[in-house]
């Protein structure tokens, strides 16, 4: 990939992330899919079961059954616009296309805390992919953030309620 092309991507991801487009894994769009599915195809129909039966209890002026139910119904109807909503924004991820020698999006990086020593890695994922515990933060959190188009070699600063965190950049792989 030439070098402007490069840039010309960097910069468009950038752009793209402050407009709500999301970049996904094929494994992390699935998943979203396919909660989108369950959502619409199972837990929608139990809504509106709900409340049928607490309608045929009677008078629906004093009914909190009925009231628990349509306002259950009325945070599905919200969740299900929300993931649509990211579901259009969604773009996957074509790793051939990535700059193997920046942190982009699906760049696992290696980084060395100035102030400690300490050594962590990190794997740069979409807001919805982000599992701390797996090691994986979102391009939109402020380490995410701080670490978009670094190079090994490169301090990253990164600013934190704290303070400002100083990172030195070990290693950028695509794991």
């Amino acid at each position: 990939m030439k070098s402007s092309s490069k840039r010309g991507f960097l910069y468009l991801f950038n752009n793209e992330i402050m407009s709500n487009i999301s970049y996904y894994t094929e494994e992390g769009l699935k998943s979203l899919r396919e909660e989108l599915r369950q959502l619409k195809d199972i837990e929608r129909p139990k809504a509106s079961q709900a409340i049928g039966e607490a309608r045929d209890k009677g008078d629906l002026s004093e009914n909190a059954e009925y009231d628990a139910a349509k306002e259950a119904q009325g945070l599905l109807e919200l969740r299900i616009s929300k993931m649509e909503e990211t579901l259009s924004n969604a773009r996957l991820v074509d790793e051939s296309q990535l700059d193997t020698s920046k942190a982009l999006v699906l760049s696992t990086v290696k980084l060395k805390n100035q102030t400690n020593g300490m050594e962590m890695k990190y794997t740069l994922v979409a807001e919805s992919e982000a599992d701390l515990k797996t090691g994986k933060i979102s391009v939109t959190s402020p380490i995410g953030k701080g670490l978009l188009g670094k190079e090994v070699g490169d301090v990253a600063e990164i600013s934190v309620p704290n303070g400002t965190l100083k990172f030195d950049v070990l290693e950028i792989t695509r794991e």
